[in-house]
């Protein structure tokens, strides 16, 4: 296409400007917007930045705090970066209590409730939501008003009927609640399998699938990122549990690692040994997020799908 003369365009009375040029008027306009939207960028990326430091403080602070002498801890100005830095609390914490012992008691009922329960919690919600089951919509609302139940108002009937079984001071009761699945991760799965066209279940049982066959071929690879944001906040919660081990658990060897965390505390805060407890519960942190590192894939795409389906 060619450029119209300036004169010929004045005598058709078409626009002076040549074409693919656009009017000064329109062109500031878009420079204006782009530069607001630098800007708007700039100042959210301030405010996340800001945001992100305030969270992580805390975690920097007790990493610090666990390389510290005792007398360095109550120095003014505080010290960020310790000098000198003292390596050896983290090899002391191992001698000054059950600490291995509690991880590996931690890891048995915080893997056993979590990969169990995650597996039940999935078949629950599949049948919650694409089984034709008889008043399965009256089982999910009494199921879902227990999540009202606060824990406390169960918490010593649960102790005595453990207690006749003779599972007191054992990592039973920790574990058993558990793997019969979550209620608030049947929910959320259920929810999510909502977006799944019943079509493709019809299908695969024509095709003569059982349905265990439908949830782990067809169903389980769609809901896992689902799964995987799940599983990690319910691993926190188990991992970070100290109400129902400090009513069943009584023998240091059976404690998991929250009671013994506690139990350093208690020992070690009257003798101004922080460095040694904040080393401690910097390791507790470490398993955390471990899981959060694995996941973290699983996680952003649960919450991409999620913002996408709203």
């Amino acid at each position: 296409m060619t450029t119209v003369v300036p004169e010929v365009a004045r005598r058709r009375g078409l626009p002076r400007n040549p074409i693919g040029k656009g009017n000064g008027n329109s062109a500031d306009a878009v420079g204006m917007r782009s530069r607001s939207y630098r800007m708007m960028n700039v100042i959210v990326t301030v405010v996340l930045s800001i945001g992100g430091i305030v969270m992580i403080a805390p975690l920097l602070w007790t990493f610090s705090t666990s390389l510290k002498t005792r007398e360095a801890v109550f120095a003014l100005p505080p010290q960020w970066i310790p000098d000198p830095v003292q390596w050896e609390n983290y090899l002391r914490v191992w001698t000054a209590g059950p600490l291995a012992s509690g991880i590996m008691n931690s890891i048995i009922v915080s893997v056993s409730v979590t990969v169990v329960g995650a597996v039940t919690s999935s078949l629950a919600a599949f049948a919650f939501a694409k089984m034709r089951l008889p008043f399965k919509n009256v089982v999910f609302l009494a199921m879902l008003s227990a999540i009202m139940i606060p824990f406390p108002t169960i918490m010593i009937p649960q102790f005595k009927m453990f207690g006749d079984a003779g599972l007191v001071d054992t990592l039973w009761p920790l574990i058993l609640p558990g793997i019969f699945g979550n209620i608030v991760m049947i929910f959320f799965l259920k929810q999510y399998l909502g977006s799944i066209p019943d079509s493709i279940i019809e299908a695969a049982k024509l095709d003569g699938a059982g349905y265990l066959r439908i949830f782990f071929r067809l169903i389980f690879p769609v809901i896992r990122p689902a799964i995987a944001a799940q599983f990690i906040l319910w691993f926190m919660a188990v991992w970070n549990d100290y109400l129902a081990p400090i009513i069943y658990l009584n023998s240091p060897e059976k404690q998991t690692l929250q009671l013994v965390i506690a139990t350093f505390n208690a020992t070690y805060a009257s003798q101004t040994d922080y460095p040694l407890i904040m080393a401690a519960s910097f390791i507790a942190l470490i398993p955390v997020l471990v899981v959060f590192l694995i996941f973290q894939r699983q996680i952003i795409e649960s919450v991409a799908l999620s913002g996408s389906k709203g």
